[in-house]
């Protein structure tokens, strides 16, 4: 994952205070971050110029950090709120509990936690799952946490899914279902929810506030690039053979170290590697 920022130090200091990430590498132009010292997860490059991004825009709507535990949440939400930091929002997603927090950009993060898989809902027919969206208990959840949070974040912490803000949503989630292979998971007014291997989502959807709109300007703050790990090279292979025979292409794939690269319709730039992530 590869966010630009407007004020690269700001940044950095806000994910690993704040969220509790492990600086890894840095210069003047940019820095990597991950959830313990072995697993780069973000990638933070400067804006030379920044300007600001309109709500409106395409692009992203939020970073979700898939944490290992409901104690490894709770640990994550008290170093967020021991630092100061304002929390937007608490719900149960049915499948996940969930808290949102804005970076100091802007740029949406969700910080979640799954229920076991036995438990989701699953629609009548058994395809996909059920998600709503009712209060989080954050009481019980908060009870979880130790009395003085750890520094750092639970290291075995990974980007579980990305929701991304769309100009047409049934476009967008026919591009990953049809092109790229996702499945269709859950769907609600205006959003969609798509994922690999029946996960409850990978990819968010939704034009909540961007139905038709464009994407932001270069100059303004947001996602500059997703990765995805495939499990080999052969599934690699195959993800491209499908790419070239999808309904509605050809599609631009580009190679770039061992990757391969496309947009999706909203310009969102898209990477598949095999096996463990290149670096960001």
């Amino acid at each position: 994952m590869r966010l630009a920022v407007s004020d690269l130090a700001r940044s950095i200091a806000f994910y690993a205070r704040v969220l509790g990430l492990a600086l890894l590498s840095r210069n003047e132009q940019s820095a990597v971050l991950g959830a313990g010292e072995e697993r780069r997860a973000l990638a933070l490059s400067a804006l030379p110029d920044p300007t600001a991004a309109s709500p409106r825009d395409t692009g992203l709507f939020h970073v979700a950090w898939l944490h290992p535990s409901r104690a490894a949440l709770a640990a994550t939400v008290r170093r967020v709120l021991a630092a100061g930091w304002h929390i937007d929002g608490a719900s149960d997603h049915g499948v996940s509990e969930a808290l949102y927090l804005s970076d100091p950009d802007g740029l949406g993060i969700e910080i979640y936690a799954d229920r076991p898989p036995e438990r989701w809902e699953r629609p009548t027919g058994g395809h996909g799952v059920k998600m709503f969206t009712r209060p989080l208990d954050v009481e019980d959840l908060l009870a979880q946490a130790p009395d003085e949070p750890p520094q750092q974040i639970e290291p075995e912490t990974v980007i579980g899914h990305v929701h991304l803000k769309v100009g047409d949503v049934s476009r967008a989630a026919s591009f990953y279902h049809d092109v790229l292979g996702f499945s269709e998971q859950a769907t609600l007014p205006s959003a969609a929810f798509l994922a690999a291997d029946g996960y409850h989502h990978h990819i968010g959807l939704n034009s909540w506030q961007s139905r038709g709109a464009g994407a932001a300007p270069p100059t303004a703050p947001g996602l500059r690039l997703v990765e995805f790990t495939l499990g080999d090279a052969d599934s690699l292979a195959q993800l491209e053979r499908g790419i070239a025979q999808a309904p509605g292409g050809p599609f631009e794939i580009r190679r770039e170290r061992e990757r391969l690269l496309l947009d999706d319709p909203d310009g969102n730039l898209l990477a598949f590697a095999a096996g463990a992530p290149s670096a960001p």
